[in-house]
């Protein structure tokens, strides 16, 4: 049996270091998930007929009052970038919404390319898979946080965990650059009313890298405590045989 070597409070730290991380990887996966603000940018939008009260340089004017007359020749007098207007939008996994509208969000996966809808699908399943992963590690590492028993259980734990916490960040990492591309292939090959005038990435593509960093520190740490400890127990028995040896080679008269 090997002794019980870990001081218990440095395990407890340890292990409660790997869980804060974990969980705020977890905190932070659902959080991006969840939101529609992985992209952002702008888009030119052409301008409506200005009707009724409308007012401004947000609509289409005529060239006389009476804007609804059927039997009178209109002149629109906006000509190029004039009859267009920028209006920002974010986008996320799910959804593609446009600001200064009262309309719902438009389906993103009805936006992008029916060649890449595949990977945008295997794009949302990995993320579910590293949310769920991420989920199973943060509650093998809560278990071993409030768990008092041997070591030797501790490090079955930790060992699971570690396993765990690294496939779930191999998938998150897979998810992202699959969504990166998905998107771009979008923006190019994407409806035509639809296309960005400029874009870059949002909070929650950040977010969502900033989940990975932490499921990958939290794996780093795990690892780490477990061989520590078993380097621990090894410099222990080392320590346990020689003084055995010198006890038996030099016995007390």
């Amino acid at each position: 049996r090997m002794p019980d070597s870990v001081p218990a409070a440095d395990r407890w730290q340890r292990s409660s270091a790997a869980f804060s991380l974990s969980f705020l990887s977890l905190v932070f996966s659902i959080t991006a998930f969840s939101s529609s603000y992985w992209c952002e940018g702008t888009r030119k939008v052409a301008k409506p007929f200005c009707t009724g009260q409308s007012k401004g340089n947000h609509c289409i004017r005529f060239n006389s009052p009476d804007g609804n007359s059927s039997n009178a020749v209109q002149y629109i007098w906006e000509t190029g970038d004039d009859k267009f207007v920028e209006r920002n939008f974010h986008a996320g996994i799910w959804y593609s919404c446009e600001e200064i509208t009262d309309e719902e969000g438009e389906s993103f996966i009805s936006l992008t390319p029916a060649g890449d809808r595949g990977v945008l699908w295997l794009s949302i399943v990995a993320e579910l898979l590293y949310i769920i992963l991420l989920l199973t590690g943060a509650i093998l590492m809560s278990v071993e946080v409030c768990y008092c028993s041997t070591v030797i259980d501790g490090l079955k734990i930790n060992a699971f965990s570690a396993v765990v916490t690294v496939l779930a960040g191999l998938l998150g990492m897979v998810a992202h650059m699959m969504y990166t591309t998905v998107f771009q292939m979008t923006v190019n090959l994407g409806p035509e009313d639809w296309r960005p005038h400029t874009w870059d990435y949002g909070w929650s593509y950040c977010l969502a890298w900033a989940s990975f960093a932490c499921c990958m520190a939290a794996a780093v740490t795990t690892i780490n405590r477990y061989t520590k400890t078993i380097l621990e127990f090894k410099h222990k028995r080392k320590m346990l045989e020689r003084n055995l040896k010198i006890k038996y080679k030099f016995p007390d008269h």
